[in-house]
C-alpha cells in the first residue's frame, strides 16, 4: 500500500538517510529468516505456585531438551540433571555446592564453560542485538564475549578460557553462574501465555502474579477466577464475597492476609459472636499444603459467616438482573425454616444445616448491620491493597477476553452455543450478543467495572464479572448454574450436577469449531491454525483426550490443581510451540522445590506431539515476521522518494 508524505516525513525521522533506511531493510530482512522463538502456553495454575515455578523455569522441559542436545552422550545422566538443576535453581543448588566440592576454581570453569554452551544453543533463535539487551548491565560485554564466536581471534580456546579464568579470579564466579542461568530462563521460552485461573484452591497466586510481573513477554486471557478477583479489586462486594469464601474453605488464609494484606478480623470477629453454638460441620477447610489453622473451629465458623453473605449479595444482583436469567438460583426465599427444607427447581430436600441466625424469612437477601460492617471493612481492605491493585492491573494491561496470537486463538473456557452450532445471543446491557461480539463487549464492560468514572457505568461492569464468574452464559464459565448452595446444605449429589453447556459436546465438530476460527479471524484451512483452550480439566485416566477435531482444538487443563489430581490422574498440561511444532506435555505431580534441588529431580512428563511442521518455522511465518513485512515495504518506500528526491536526507 502506497504510503502519503507526510507518513514517509514521519518515518525519515527515525531513518533520516538512505544509508539509515538500507540497513534496516537488511536487518529486518535477516531476522525474518531465523527460527520461530518458542511459545509455552499453560493454563489453570489455580495458585499451585510450586509446581508452575517450576514448569517456568525449565519451560515445559525445553531447557533440559537443549542440554540433550547440547552433550548428547559427553555428559552422563547425573551430571546432564545436574547441570538442569543448577539452570532451575542457580542459588539454592549453588549453596549445596559449595559444601560439597573440594576444588570449588575447577568446578566454576567447568560449569561455565557448559553454560556457555545450552546458551550459545539457546541464543541462536535470536539477533545478537535482542540478546545484548536481556543482558545484564554488569556482565554484558563478558557474556557477549562469551557467546559470540571470534573469527578473528587465532587461538579463541586460550581466547575464551582467559575470559573464565578471570570471572574465577575475581570471585565473581558464583554471582556470574546465577546471572548466566537467569539469563538461559528467559531466552527459552520467547512468549508466556497463561490461559486463565491463576487463583484459587492453591496458596499461591500472589507469588505467581509478583513472578510475572518481571517478564516482559507475558500475556493472559482472563479466567473466570481472575475476573472474580479483579471484580474484587474494584471494590464488588459480591465478587469480594466470592474470593473470600473461596480462600476460606480451601484454607488460603496465607494470600487473603499475608500475601494481600486484607483485614479478617471483623470477620473473624462477627463469626464468632454469630456462631458461637453452632458446629459449622457443612463449612469443613479443604486445606491447601500450606494451611496452618490457628482455631479450626474458628475458621469453620469464619467460613459460614461469609458464605451466608455471599449468598444473600448473589441474590441481591440476581434481582436487579433479571436479564441473567437467573432467578432459580436465589435459594434463601426457597426455604421452610419449620421444615428444615429447601424447594430447588420445584423439588423440595431436608437441608444439612437450617441454622441462619442472620437470614430473616421476610426479607432474607438483606445483609443485618453486622453483616453490612463486616462487608465495608473487606471492601476497604480490598480497595487499598496495594499489592492486589498492582496486580489487577497488570491483568488489566497484559490479559483479555481472547486473544489471536501466530494464527493461533486462545480463550479459557468456551463459546456459548446453542444444540445445533450456532452462536447463542446473550442479552449484555441493551443488547445482544454472540460469537466474537459478546467477547468484545464483555471485555468493555469489564475495564468500566474497574476504570469507569462513571458510577452507574462502574457499577455495572462490576456486576458483569460476576455474571463471568457464575452464568451459564459466560465466555469464562460455560456450565448450567454454579451449584455452591446444593454442595453446602443437600446431601442429594443429583441435585449438584452442573451441566456443561451445548459448546463441549460440539468440540469435535468439524463445522463448529471452523465455523468458531472464521468468526475470529483465522484460517481453519491454515495447518497451523488452532483453538487453544483451558478451564474444563480433561480426565486421561478415564480415557479423554486433551485433542478434538483432528488437532484443531485443544484443551490443556490437565489439573495443575492439586484437588483435581485425583480425577485426572496427572498434574496438568503445557502446550510448547516452537520452529518445529506443537507438543503437549503432561505431568506428574511436583513432589516440592526442596526435593527437585536436593534431589535433582524434575517433573516427569509424557510429551505428545501435536503437531509436527513440514517445514522448520520462521519468523516470517509469524505476527511478528508480518509485521516487519510491512515496515520493510515502508522502509522501501522511503529509500525510494530519497532515491528519487521526493523527500529529502536530513544529513
Amino acid at each position: 500500500m502506497k504510503q502519503d508524505r507526510r507518513y514517509l516525513e514521519r518515518l525519515s525521522i527515525q531513518f533520516p538517510t538512505e544509508g539509515a533506511a538500507a540497513t534496516e531493510i537488511i536487518n529486518l530482512s535477516s531476522i525474518l529468516n531465523l527460527p520461530k522463538g518458542t511459545e509455552h502456553f499453560i493454563t489453570d495454575i489455580h495458585g499451585e505456585y510450586q509446581p508452575f515455578l517450576h514448569i517456568l523455569k525449565n519451560g515445559s522441559g525445553s531447557i533440559r531438551k537443549k542440554i540433550d542436545e547440547e552433550f548428547k552422550n559427553f555428559l552422563s545422566e547425573k551430571e546432564k540433571k545436574s547441570l538442569a538443576t543448577l539452570i532451575y535453581y542457580p542459588e539454592q543448588k549453588l549453596a549445596e555446592i559449595h559444601q560439597t566440592q573440594k576444588d570449588i576454581d575447577e568446578w566454576y570453569r567447568l560449569t561455565i564453560y557448559r553454560l556457555v554452551r545450552v546458551n550459545r544453543r539457546i541464543a541462536s533463535k535470536y539477533t545478537r542485538s535482542r540478546v545484548r539487551k536481556m543482558l545484564p548491565e554488569d556482565y554484558a560485554y563478558v557474556i557477549e564475549e562469551l557467546l559470540n564466536e571470534k573469527e578473528e581471534v587465532k587461538n579463541k580456546e586460550a581466547y575464551y578460557n582467559g575470559i573464565i579464568s578471570a570471572i574465577v579470579s575475581t570471585q565473581r564466579a558464583s554471582h556470574f553462574i546465577v546471572v548466566f542461568c537467569n539469563l538461559i530462563r528467559r531466552l527459552a521460552v520467547q512468549r508466556i501465555h497463561v490461559l486463565g485461573d491463576i487463583f484459587d484452591r492453591g496458596p499461591g497466586a500472589h507469588i505467581i502474579l509478583d513472578t510475572l510481573l518481571g517478564y516482559d513477554n507475558v500475556d493472559f486471557t482472563w479466567g473466570n477466577h481472575d475476573v472474580c478477583w479483579m471484580g474484587a479489586a474494584s471494590g464488588s462486594r459480591v465478587c469480594i464475597a466470592s474470593v473470600v469464601r473461596i480462600s476460606v474453605k480451601y484454607g488460603n488464609f496465607h494470600t487473603i492476609e499475608n500475601g494481600y494484606g486484607i483485614n479478617l478480623l471483623p470477620l473473624a470477629r462477627f463469626a464468632m459472636d454469630t456462631y458461637t453454638d453452632d458446629p459449622c460441620f457443612c463449612f469443613p477447610i479443604s486445606g491447601s499444603q500450606e494451611y496452618e489453622p490457628y482455631d479450626f473451629e474458628m475458621d469453620k465458623k469464619i467460613h459460614k459467616a461469609i458464605t451466608v453473605i455471599l449468598f444473600k449479595l448473589e441474590g441481591q444482583l440476581i434481582a436487579r438482573h433479571p436479564e441473567y436469567g437467573m432467578s432459580s438460583r436465589r435459594l434463601l426465599d426457597k426455604i421452610d425454616f419449620l421444615s428444615h427444607t429447601v424447594t430447588i427447581d420445584g423439588k423440595r430436600f431436608p437441608l444439612e444445616d437450617c441454622n441462619f441466625p442472620t437470614v430473616d424469612p421476610k426479607n432474607p437477601y438483606e445483609l443485618s448491620n453486622e453483616e453490612k460492617f463486616v462487608m465495608d471493612k473487606l471492601v476497604y481492605s480490598f480497595i487499598n491493597s496495594e499489592k492486589l491493585q498492582r496486580h489487577a492491573e497488570f491483568l488489566f494491561s497484559c490479559g483479555s477476553m481472547y486473544r489471536v496470537y501466530n494464527g493461533n486463538l486462545l480463550y479459557h473456557g468456551c463459546v456459548p452455543m446453542e444444540e445445533d452450532g450456532s452462536f447463542k445471543k446473550v442479552r449484555v446491557g441493551e443488547g445482544a450478543y454472540g460469537g466474537k461480539a459478546l467477547f468484545d463487549v464483555l471485555e468493555e464492560w469489564v475495564r468500566k467495572g474497574y476504570y469507569s468514572s462513571d458510577v452507574a457505568e462502574r457499577e455495572l461492569g462490576q456486576d458483569i464479572m460476576w455474571f463471568l464468574w457464575a452464568n451459564e452464559n459466560s465466555p469464562l464459565y460455560g456450565k448450567e448454574r454454579m451449584a455452591t448452595f446444593e454442595r453446602y446444605f443437600v446431601k442429594d449429589e443429583a441435585c449438584r450436577n452442573e451441566e456443561k453447556c451445548a459448546y463441549y459436546s460440539l468440540l469435535d465438530n468439524e463445522e463448529t469449531i471452523f465455523a468458531i476460527m472464521k468468526e475470529f479471524g483465522l484460517d481453519a484451512a491454515n495447518p497451523d491454525a488452532h483453538i487453544i483452550n483451558g478451564h474444563m480439566p480433561v480426565h486421561p485416566k478415564n480415557g479423554e483426550t486433551p485433542v478434538h477435531c483432528n488437532g484443531k482444538l485443544l484443551m490443556i487443563d490437565g489439573g495443575m490443581s492439586r484437588p483435581y489430581q485425583r480425577e485426572t490422574g496427572i498434574a496438568g498440561y503445557t502446550l510448547v510451540g516452537n520452529s518445529y511444532g506443537l507438543r503437549l506435555v503432561a505431568y506428574e505431580p511436583f513432589i516440592s522445590t526442596e526435593d527437585a534441588i536436593k534431589n535433582e529431580s524434575d517433573i516427569h512428563s509424557v510429551t505428545e506431539v501435536v503437531q509436527l511442521a513440514d517445514r522448520r518455522l520462521c519468523v516470517g511465518d509469524t505476527d511478528e515476521g508480518r509485521r516487519m513485512k510491512e515496515n520493510i515495504e515502508e522502509i522501501k518506500q522511503l529509500l525510494e522518494a530519497y532515491r528519487t528526491g521526493e523527500i529529502k536526507e536530513k544529513i
